[in-house]
């Protein structure tokens, strides 16, 4: 099992990258080394949306297959074979396979694993906690979606981190209206997991998604002045706080993937995709 004697993970057994039958669309960027995503643009109309609203209802309903099969004793890899399953019996592409060369159909991120945490025979244990995010793509448009789920029965701290974390995002969500900035976003989640002393993860962030997977658009989960992008009706984007027991230092794995807390503290996250609307924001990435 691939813990060390502390119980902090280390890398697992990755199994053979699974199918997509021949007739499911590709991203552009499936079979290269580099995607072309920049240039598309973050402002949708109509139809765009709706396509969106499918690929991200798609990528919501995987998670909630792999949700049921989240217990003690499951391995990563189970789920990841349950959430491309999903996926591709829905005639959608799982965006993450062959993205600048990921493995897998699905993220899932245990404990100190911040985001990127590969699928491979790392088994669940009672008291884990587990991010599991995932992208669908049809139609020419990506929907991204996450949520994190605890294993069993976990200690209150861990609990409270994981429902603090989706209030964090609910408040960014409720930050969002035309004619503000992105770092509005921000700030209302920092506001708010600063209240029980979380560390807010600053090195990755929300982001333009749709015609491309990652636009370039930057939407930052705590606050940061500098990103001054103004928020516009029709425009689609994530919010993906991390939030951590202790430090926001991280480390990258020898994958080029997985990315955990220097100090390996636990750390929990949840996503939607969003269009912004008149008043507010609609979520995309609903069942």
């Amino acid at each position: 099992m691939p813990r060390d004697e502390h119980g902090h993970l280390t890398a697992g057994r990755i199994s053979p990258q699974r199918a997509v039958p021949k007739d499911i669309e590709r991203p552009e960027y499936v079979g290269r080394a580099q995607p072309d995503e920049l240039g598309h643009g973050d402002l949708y109309d109509a139809d765009e949306i709706e396509r969106i609203r499918t690929a991200g209802r798609i990528a919501s309903q995987a998670i909630d297959a792999v949700g049921e099969a989240i217990r003690p004793g499951v391995t990563t890899d189970e789920l990841d074979r349950i959430g491309h399953e999903f996926i591709v019996a829905h005639g959608a592409y799982p965006s993450t396979l062959g993205y600048r060369g990921y493995p897998k159909s699905l993220c899932s991120s245990l404990n100190e694993v911040i985001c990127h945490g590969i699928p491979d025979d790392t088994v669940l244990q009672e008291g884990d906690l587990v991010n599991i995010d995932i992208t669908a793509y049809k139609d020419g448009m990506h929907g991204d979606t996450n949520r994190t789920f605890v294993v069993g029965e976990a200690s209150q701290e861990v609990t409270d981190l994981v429902d603090r974390t989706r209030t964090a995002m609910e408040r960014g969500i409720k930050a969002v209206a035309p004619g503000r900035q992105v770092n509005v976003i921000g700030r209302a989640i920092e506001a708010y997991a600063k209240r029980f002393g979380y560390g807010v993860v600053r090195d990755y962030t929300g982001h333009g998604v749709g015609r491309a997977f990652h636009s370039g658009l930057i939407i930052p989960h705590y606050d940061a002045p500098q990103y001054d992008t103004v928020i516009e009706e029709g425009m689609v984007f994530t919010i993906e706080p991390m939030l951590t027991l202790g430090g926001i230092a991280a480390d990258i794995w020898s994958d080029d993937w997985t990315v955990s807390t220097r100090d390996k503290s636990w750390t929990a996250q949840f996503e939607h995709t969003l269009v912004v609307t008149e008043r507010g924001a609609e979520l995309l990435t609903v069942s």
